[in-house]
């Protein structure tokens, strides 16, 4: 038998004694009050915080992806911040009572739950999803990326061991370490799985919304940012080179594209580069338009999470040491320029408008292009401007005056914190939210009635059949009599 055939056979058992494991161990979660959850969420919360340093350094030492210290900050993000969120959350018992409608809305677990895990994210992800889950009363299966399965499955270790010693059953947690397509659609399509949440490329996402059952997914990012005239240009500035060059732009919601303001445009080019841009020549930009993208469109996965310097030596150029980003002057968004897609790495299109309205179609462009329903950032200091990106954009985070990685996260902003961000109907979603625990679990409603039902007693009165017609009989010695009489007369009458 060949040995990738074996690991596939594997690989699929795994995802089967996984789930059934996963199945029992969400039979008891069910059983468990909400002081329980909250002590074993707790355990989870904390192990992985006193682990995010640890788990970002092998994250970047496997998938050779990202800044360790970048990652090191998404996992306490991960624990700490998504934690703080969702503690007082009910998903036990009784969680609301609407006493004029008379009704009690009761938590009820969603059931197993199956999470696909990016390579650009292995552990901050995996932590957010489990952390969530669990939560809600739910047992996880975390299938990690192929690229980075040694990462998330010592992340989900962590979470599991903490979340047993507080009282979880055995499988609570759990992570596939036999990693391959057959096994990770094996788990997918187990009918104890009652929810997917998928995280990573466009097939992925795509495939885990073919299979049958109700799938949280995320689409492309691509975000553009427009920086308008009566904006801080500044801290612009500043927020969108940090946000391009956090953990080496794998986070989706980072800006993919500058929209600058005509009248502002150079110094924010000014302002970009003292923050670290590098700006490319238009030489350097169509050499690495040329090698960065497949001929599909995709993305070559060795650009991916990459540093400025390395990203330039593969394109055949150097730039300095200094560089945190690289910013390229376009004017065209679409398949002739590359650099317009969604780029997973601190490279940056620039372009130029004149005025917000024409900043505004930009933006709507871009997201057409690629990224739609995801976010959009604006610098702006105009309310009435403001308002108009967020009612004509297709997206559904519109992250004002702030970094778009953090604030589309929650991070910098009131959002709700979250390593998932649907898209929505627009970008093939369920939901537009920042994917947390209500979306991880069921309500019962018990619902008491307000006002009588007496509608009007109608009986069905159906007509009865009409008697038939009786049957012709041989005609009496009169009535023969009458007719001839009759025949006789009208022949008198003719002559």
């Amino acid at each position: 038998m060949p040995e990738a055939f074996g690991n596939d056979l594997q690989s699929m058992q795994e995802a089967r004694d996984l789930v059934a494991q996963a199945q029992r161990a969400e039979e008891a979660l069910a059983r468990l009050n909400q002081y329980q959850i909250d002590l074993i969420c707790v355990s989870m919360a904390e192990a992985a915080f006193q682990a995010a340093e640890r788990l970002g350094r092998m994250a970047v030492e496997e998938t050779g992806m990202g800044v360790a210290e970048h990652k090191a900050i998404k996992n306490q993000f991960a624990s700490r911040d998504v934690w703080a969120s969702i503690k007082d959350i009910r998903t036990e018992g009784v969680i609301r009572r609407d006493d004029e409608r008379r009704i009690i809305e009761i938590a009820w677990p969603f059931g197993v739950i199956a999470a696909l895990v990016p390579t650009t994210n292995p552990t901050s992800t995996a932590i957010f999803k489990a952390l969530v889950a669990v939560k809600a009363r739910n047992a996880i299966v975390i299938a990690p990326h192929p690229s980075a399965p040694k990462c998330t499955a010592e992340a989900v270790r962590v979470l599991a061991e903490a979340a047993e010693a507080a009282g979880a059953p055995k499988g609570t947690v759990s992570c596939m370490t036999r990693i391959s397509l057959e096994g990770t659609q094996e788990l997918l399509r187990q009918k104890a799985v009652r929810l997917i949440i998928a995280t990573g490329g466009e097939a992925m996402v795509e495939y885990a919304h073919s299979v049958g059952k109700p799938a949280l997914g995320v689409g492309p990012g691509n975000v553009p940012v427009y920086v308008d005239r009566s904006a801080d240009v500044a801290k612009a500035a500043k927020d969108i080179v940090n946000s391009v060059n956090f953990d080496y732009a794998v986070i989706c919601a980072h800006e993919g594209a500058v929209i600058a303001d005509a009248p502002v445009a150079e110094a924010l080019a000014r302002a970009m580069e003292a923050q670290g841009a590098h700006f490319l020549t238009a030489e350097q930009a169509g050499r690495l338009a040329k090698v960065m993208f497949r001929p599909n469109g995709l993305m070559q996965a060795g650009f991916v999470g990459r540093s400025p310097q390395a990203i330039a030596a593969m394109a055949g150029f150097e730039v300095p040491d200094t560089a945190r980003i690289l910013v390229a002057r376009c004017d065209r968004i679409g398949p002739a320029e590359p650099l317009s897609r969604e780029k997973l790495a601190p490279v940056l299109a620039f372009y130029v408008a004149e005025g917000w309205r024409a900043g505004c179609e930009r933006c709507i462009e871009m997201l057409n292009f690629g990224g739609k329903g995801h976010t959009l950032g604006i610098h702006c200091g105009e309310e009435e401007v403001i308002l108009q990106f967020g009612l004509q954009k297709p997206a559904f985070r519109i992250v004002v005056n702030s970094s778009t990685t953090a604030g589309a996260i929650g991070f910098t902003t009131g959002l709700m914190p979250s390593l998932t961000l649907a898209t929505g109907g627009m970008g093939g979603g369920i939901s537009s939210d920042n994917i947390t625990v209500q979306h991880l679990m069921n309500v019962k409603r018990v619902a008491y009635g307000l006002r009588s039902f007496d509608p009007p007693v109608v009986y069905d009165r159906k007509a009865a059949p009409a008697a038939a017609p009786a049957a012709p009989g041989r005609p009496s010695a009169a009535e023969l009599e009458a007719v001839v009489r009759m025949v006789v007369q009208e022949a008198l009458a003719r002559k």
